[in-house]
């Protein structure tokens, strides 16, 4: 008797929600809520990269090697980005949300999810030509020890500088790009001037409480990882985390629009999806 395409996928399902439930019972992070489209295929990604014979092969291996989930837990970050992504953002934030900070004495913001760094950095370049950084306090936090390793060295390929470049000039920026990093060899590193208010820490929106209260919190391409009771959940953790009048800037692929909190916020920028706590 053959097994069916949906009989397989039947039981692939079945192992990947007992592998989620046997991480968050071991090790304590959560991906149960994940998008399953998303989650489904890193780890059959990961069976094939692996030459596991299945999921539940897999799991024994995850169960009981340290090391190993250290790989799986890779898999299922999520790490896209790069300096100043999608410039319309960042030229709305210097725009829009920038003059409003500018009337406040100190200001403190919250980067979630902020992968390798490209994208604090990128703000604390866009804070220094406004005046702003040095009374500014940036919290960057992720649940990946990894990747906050590489975001706290402040080092990226030298050949990303000029696809870097051209999307600093898009948002307006007013200094010449090369004035913010050193190159060495192959790799740049940004200047220590950019990493003095900053402070990283891991941080697991799925599981963790408030981090921080703060004046904005920026959050790019992370809550489309999750499905939506999770998306409400962190939503709801953003908005007790910032103060009122406070700003949450996600982007233009994520918005607020059907969450439980969505009229507690005021819309600034409908298309880059920046939002202000009423008060």
């Amino acid at each position: 008797m053959t097994t069916s395409i949906e009989d397989k996928n039947s039981i692939i399902n079945i192992e990947i929600a007992l592998l989620l439930e046997a991480i968050f019972k071991k090790y304590g992070y959560d991906f149960r809520n994940y998008s399953k489209a998303h989650v489904k295929r890193r780890l059959l990604n990961r069976v094939s990269l692996s030459n596991f014979k299945s999921i539940s092969e897999m799991q024994h291996k995850v169960l009981r090697d340290n090391k190993f989930f250290e790989v799986i837990l890779r898999d299922l970050s999520i790490n896209v980005t790069e300096m100043f992504r999608d410039p319309s953002f960042y030229k709305a934030l210097r725009e829009e949300v920038i003059p409003i900070l500018k009337t406040y004495p100190f200001i403190k913001v919250w980067h979630a999810g902020c992968s390798t760094g490209e994208e604090v950095y990128s703000f604390a370049v866009l804070l220094k030509e406004e005046g702003l950084y040095d009374r500014t306090q940036i919290y960057a936090t992720d649940f990946n020890h990894d990747v906050l390793d590489i975001a706290k060295k402040g080092i990226y390929p030298i050949n990303r500088i000029k696809e870097f470049t051209t999307n600093y000039q898009a948002t307006g920026g007013t200094q010449s790009f090369s004035d913010y990093y050193m190159a060495h060899y192959n790799s740049v590193i940004f200047e220590q001037s950019l990493k003095k208010n900053m402070v990283f820490a891991e941080h697991n929106l799925v599981t963790d409480s408030v981090f921080a209260e703060v004046n904005l919190i920026i959050c790019r391409n992370v809550l489309i990882y999750f499905n939506k009771e999770l998306q409400n959940r962190v939503i709801d953790l953003f908005y007790d985390s910032l103060n009122n009048g406070g700003f949450l800037a996600l982007g233009s692929k994520e918005t607020i629009q059907f969450m439980s909190k969505a009229d507690k916020f005021d819309t600034i920028n409908s298309k880059e999806k920046i939002y202000k706590k009423k008060f």
